[in-house]
């Protein structure tokens, strides 16, 4: 398959035109015309998930962060962006990334779908689609009401996490939740205007969640990779069925960071 037409799929599941302004989407190195017939999918394009394409003899690295954020002026092994570029280059990869339009068409109805969510909204409206909002995350009711401690409990088995932090009376009931894969700092206002208890993100540094609860809601912090990494598995599967021709192989779930 060309890899023009994967791209054409890519885009039918998440378009580019979703993307916030200040992000970064779509083939960000490589010729359209390529030949695809692997694909390796990654949550961000490390050195370790480079090598693991380059072993599984991929010709399309696929992840939800991009590698390149901003405009670059030179590409070379001096730095970890250019040494990056040049090893997927030299081994003829192309490289495209699903960020903040995935997050939009993608992973907010996703995450809200794991937990459950029942009569849910967009959390912070980005864009509209034939009258309908679209944007970053979702609120809604829990199945049935619990307690904080219940509800993080329910988050790590939904997300299968080994633990979560906290901030909020933990015996507080629960009933209406918001969720907001990756980095939810921003989203605190949001979550408190649609009414939620409860806001499940990542991110959230010490002064935003004491304030948050001083505002009413509550925070449970699945972390950044803790809630994201379920676009790997959601696009290998998505990838297989569209393009049954095309070998599809997934980085397997591993956490960047350690709890000591």
């Amino acid at each position: 398959m060309i890899l023009q037409e994967v791209i054409r799929i890519l885009e039918e599941q998440s378009p580019v035109s979703y993307a916030l302004d200040w992000d970064n989407v779509g083939l960000l190195a490589g010729d359209c015309n390529k030949e695809i017939k692997k694909i390796y999918i990654a949550l961000d394009a490390t050195d370790e998930a480079i090598e693991e394409a380059v072993e599984a003899g991929a010709d399309l690295l696929l992840t939800h962060h991009p590698l390149i954020f901003k405009g670059i002026r030179r590409v070379t092994a001096d730095d970890f962006i250019g040494r990056r570029l040049i090893r997927l280059i030299s081994n003829d990869i192309a490289y495209y990334a699903m960020h903040t339009n995935f997050d939009v068409k993608g992973m907010a109805d996703l995450a809200a779908a794991m937990l459950g969510l029942e009569r849910y909204e967009v959390l912070d409206v980005t864009a509209f689609s034939d009258g309908r909002e679209e944007g970053i995350g979702r609120a809604g009711d829990l199945m049935e009401p619990m307690t904080l401690e219940c509800c993080a409990a329910f988050v790590k088995a939904a997300f299968s996490l080994q633990h979560v932090k906290v901030f909020g009376n933990k015996d507080r009931m629960i009933r209406k939740a918001a969720v907001a894969p990756g980095s939810g700092k921003s989203e605190i206002g949001n979550a408190i205007a649609r009414q939620a208890d409860v806001l499940i993100t990542g991110d959230i540094d010490h002064h935003d969640g004491i304030d948050a609860v001083a505002r009413g809601l509550c925070i449970i912090d699945a972390g950044h990779y803790g809630l994201e990494h379920i676009f790997v598995r959601y696009m290998k599967e998505y990838l297989e069925k569209r393009c049954g021709e095309l070998e599809v192989a997934a980085q397997e779930a591993a956490f960047p960071y350690s709890i000591m």
